[in-house]
């Protein structure tokens, strides 16, 4: 089995040629940074007109990397949803016209399916039912993973997402863009017992995330710190909720064998390694992709394509791009007005 995937939910153009065996063939991968540096953050207009530029070219060096033709694909995998609209519509345009010019299945993957499975592309051992914590920027979630296309959603975020609160701490403290890395750099340098930072929600067993307050807490310890002790302080602060959330879920997710992370978030180190000792605490292994596939790549949309194309799921060529595609649409509503489901 060999799939092409197409990703550009974003700020990353990429393509990628993976194997039903887990073989890596080919992948390419343009970013953006330099374009939305200036503005602190993912400008949609310009990501959706860099993806149109790059996406082409793209796939035809990755397919020429694999050293294969569009003839030789068996399926297209690209995402279609959830992310910035616009650049979602590019990829999954482009996926649609290269299955009908080829005459192979187009396989539309959720972003975050391409998440939650990107474990197994790293780990064959890694067997289904796993608890997940999917971290991301968009995104902070933990879920029951039973299968492909099977997700039980545990706990959500009530109103922003770990790695989103990450770039804004990043931008209040002039760290630079992305956030996520940024703050991660200064906090080495740094007391994370330096700033009395609120932890939301912690201990009080409530299952979903909440870190709007902690990013108005580190805007209003701007100018009193040092900007690493508060990217230090910060980050514990983000560490301890998402191990408390995690603890919770963990009496919860009867049969299952692994904690696993995956999302942007994920490559954090400080975040890997309370992890790690929780997972031992409750004699779970702890299973975490590399580094390059936590953040936005093709690879895992084209491993989920692998997987959804395995189990014989295939979209017809009018599948629509959604900004917005809930993992577990079953789950109950949760409080407040700015929840990512």
């Amino acid at each position: 089995m060999l799939i092409l995937g197409l990703e550009s939910s974003c700020d990353e153009t990429a393509a990628a040629l993976v194997t039903g065996d887990r073989q890596v063939l080919a992948h390419r991968l343009l970013g953006q940074e330099a374009a939305h540096r200036p503005f602190g953050g993912v400008v949609p207009e310009i990501a959706a007109r860099a993806h149109v530029e790059a996406l082409e070219p793209l796939v035809a060096a990755a397919l020429a990397d694999a050293g294969v033709t569009l003839a030789d694909v068996d399926a297209v995998a690209a995402t279609a949803g959830p992310g910035l609209i616009g650049g979602v519509m590019v990829g999954l345009v482009t996926g649609k016209a290269l299955a009908h010019a080829a005459g192979k299945p187009l396989i539309a993957v959720n972003h975050l399916e391409g998440h939650a499975l990107s474990p197994r592309l790293a780990d064959p051992d890694l067997d289904f039912p796993y608890l997940l914590l999917l971290v991301s920027g968009g995104h902070c979630q933990l879920l029951l993973v039973e299968g492909v296309g099977r997700y039980r959603r545990l706990a959500t975020t009530i109103d922003d997402a770990a790695g989103e609160a990450f770039d804004k701490t990043a931008k209040l403290l002039g760290l630079g863009f992305p956030g996520g890395p940024a703050v991660e750099r200064a906090a080495a340098a740094g007391d994370p017992r330096a700033v009395p930072l609120p932890r939301p929600l912690v201990g009080s067993g409530e299952p979903h995330f909440s870190f709007a307050g902690l990013k108005s807490a580190v805007a209003r310890a701007v100018g009193q710190h040092s900007p690493e002790d508060l990217a230090a302080s910060f980050q514990q602060a983000v560490v301890d909720c998402l191990v408390d959330r995690t603890r919770i879920a963990i009496d919860k997710a009867d049969g299952v064998s692994a904690l696993v992370v995956a999302g942007g978030v994920a490559a954090n180190q400080a975040v890997r390694g309370a992890l790690t000792t929780l997972a031992g605490e409750h004699g779970l292994r702890f299973v975490a992709p590399p580094l390059w596939l936590c953040t936005d790549n093709a690879a895992m949309i084209a491993w989920a394509g692998a997987e959804r194309f395995a189990a014989g799921l295939t979209d017809p060529l009018d599948v629509p791009a959604r900004p917005r595609w809930p993992l577990d649409p079953a789950a109950e509503t949760v409080r407040g007005a700015g929840v990512k489901a």
